[in-house]
């Protein structure tokens, strides 16, 4: 062999290692680095992903009460590519679960393998079809877990809580908000079927567990929250108001406990509600608070020490010119005390204390009381309102805001400004959930409350707390809020409903009273709002004549409920005062 052919043969033998190598190569490419994803592929193909879906969290009120909880049920799904009697599957699932023939035809008629029929279906259901499937021996139909949210209370706070979608997703109110805790993680499973439909079991590694959601508990009490509803069911029999609103909230640590609205719906027929049946009025409309937000414009004076509570203010006898402008009061005051600024609810007086301040301190206190800026309550859609600085007021607005006009508040944010009155001069965040705990019971996090700022000094409050007292007497204008044995400190509201095309609606009102029992210990503060309420005749339309008597009715239940101590004494003074004002209204 010369050497030519010796180098051929050395070429040849190094084209054929080469290309071995290679192979070799792409075999230990393939078989160990591809493995996972070549594995994937042929799962997709052949094997469907199953979901395992998390147990929703329940919700449960204050005392451990299901507000929100889960019916065990199942999935119905169907391969396509397993079913060998399409019509007959067709014919049995639309008997069974209620299904379009026409739909059903369309599916099974498909290549797909993994197809949902329906979901959240009855145990009781699926326990018939498994049985009619095996006595017709009809295949390609397989069960899923799955659950359907239910809520025992009916429309009982639905705003409150929210709904979840067909998904285990939360809608609105605390099922939203709470979203990250409830829902919990899903977990999953690779399924394979034979030509029989029986399960292959493969994939065994490639597959979770689910994480049920946590449980969540909220402030709210649902024995408060059944007096609320009740009452504002009443008044609404009563008054016929376009809306209504009724909160209860703790002032000293923001807990709320019980929120009513209306117009309303039951979450288990949440399909058949209205869009303004659904809305949290509490936190979503905005109204002109009317006098309640004389509180405001007397603690800044107050607490900015430009008059004390018997300081007198000139009230012109019932009407005052002010900016080329009339103001004027539902009754002609001389001489009268800060203090019955707020007793008599004078407009007048109202505006010369917000003058004393200046506009700009006036507005600091404004937004120091929380105006402008949502609560932080732990609801989906709050709104934080329309306060305007002072540099965009008209020439009299210094005169109209002291007495609730020209703003915009939510009824939550006028609860929490009462509370601040309340609880010492402290604005606090309103909370609505209490703790979060793991299915175990484990406790993940706990309400804890959370003081923002100091509004106004003890002192201060103390003093607007004493003149609040007077407000709910037989010369204020809440005398109907008395409760017997019980002192009580409120204001009252009433503001002419604002136009949406601007202006003022003639003959529609927003009446209101907000208000603290017991004033010298309170264990709740309360707020009632009703809008556009229908009275007998126009002189009633007040709210020391309309939301003030709900008000007590609701305190008085609320106190036995809460074993609240009456004093004896209070009680003789109170019950005469209601004889008089029932004698007096009859007249």
């Amino acid at each position: 062999m010369n050497w030519n052919s010796r180098t051929r043969c050395a070429l040849v033998c190094v084209a054929f290692a080469s290309l071995f190598s290679l192979f070799s190569f792409r075999l230990v490419y393939l078989q160990m680095i591809k493995h996972d994803e070549y594995a994937g592929l042929a799962a997709e193909k052949h094997v469907y992903k199953q979901p395992i879906y998390a147990e929703r969290g329940a919700i449960l009120d204050a005392n451990g009460e299901v507000l929100a909880n889960n019916i065990p049920g199942e999935t119905v799904v169907a391969d396509a590519t397993h079913t060998d009697n399409p019509e007959g599957l067709t014919r049995l699932l639309a008997t069974t679960l209620g299904l379009s023939p026409n739909e059903l035809s369309e599916k099974l008629s498909s290549d797909r393998r993994y197809i949902v029929l329906k979901r959240q279906v009855p145990l009781a259901t699926t326990a018939t079809l498994r049985r009619k499937l095996e006595e017709e021996k009809l295949r390609g139909i397989y069960f899923e877990r799955d659950s359907t949210r239910v809520y025992p209370n009916g429309s009982m706070l639905c705003h409150v809580i929210g709904f979840t979608d067909f998904n285990h997703h939360g809608i609105q109110g605390v099922e939203s908000s709470m979203e990250d805790y409830l829902h919990g993680d899903d977990g999953y499973r690779f399924i394979e079927h034979n030509r029989a439909g029986q399960e292959i079991v493969l994939y065994r590694g490639q597959e979770r567990a689910p994480r049920d959601g946590n449980k969540v508990r909220l402030t709210i009490d649902l024995n408060l929250q059944n007096i609320v509803e009740n009452e504002i069911d009443a008044a609404m029999r009563e008054y016929r108001p376009q809306k209504a609103t009724i909160i209860l909230m703790r002032p000293e640590t923001g807990e709320i406990l019980a929120m009513a609205n209306r117009p309303h719906y039951d979450l288990n027929e949440r399909a058949e509600a209205k869009p303004e049946e659904m809305k949290n009025r509490a936190i979503i409309d905005m109204m002109e608070p009317g006098s309640t937000f004389k509180i405001v414009t007397a603690a800044a004076a107050i607490n900015e020490k430009k008059v004390s509570p018997e300081t007198t203010i000139f009230c012109e006898n019932g009407v005052w010119n002010y900016g080329g402008r009339a103001l004027h009061d539902h009754h002609g005051y001389g001489e009268i005390s800060v203090q019955d600024v707020l007793v008599k609810s004078s407009n007048i007086g109202a505006a010369k204390l917000a003058l004393s301040v200046g506009d700009q301190k006036f507005y600091e206190y404004i937004r120091r009381f929380g105006f402008g800026e949502r609560t932080g309550i732990e609801l989906p859609g709050e709104i934080p309102g329309v306060i305007r600085p002072p540099q965009s007021w008209s020439k009299i607005s210094i005169t109209r805001i002291p007495m609730g006009h020209e703003v915009g508040v939510t009824p939550l944010q006028m609860t929490v400004a009462m509370a601040a009155i309340a609880n010492g001069g402290k604005l606090v965040t309103p909370r609505i959930v209490k703790s979060i705990t793991k299915a175990n019971g484990e406790i993940v996090s706990t309400f804890s409350p959370t003081i923002l700022r100091q509004v106004i000094s003890p002192e201060t409050a103390q003093k607007i707390g004493n003149a609040l007292r007077g407000v709910v007497s037989d010369h204020g204008t809440a005398a109907g809020a008395a409760v017997a044995g019980f002192t009580i400190a409120g204001k009252t509201g009433t503001a002419q409903k604002v136009d949406p095309h601007g202006g003022y609606e003639h003959g529609k009102y927003v009446v209101s009273f907000s208000g603290y029992m017991p004033a010298e210990h309170p264990q709740f503060v309360a707020l009632v709002t009703l809008d556009d309420a229908k009275t007998k005749t126009p002189e009633l339309n007040y709210g020391g004549t309309v939301a003030a008597p709900i008000f007590s009715r609701i305190a008085e239940k609320a106190a036995r409920y809460l074993d609240l101590e009456p004093h004896e004494e209070l009680s003789k003074a109170v019950t005469a005062g209601q004889i008089a004002l029932t004698n007096a209204t009859r007249r």
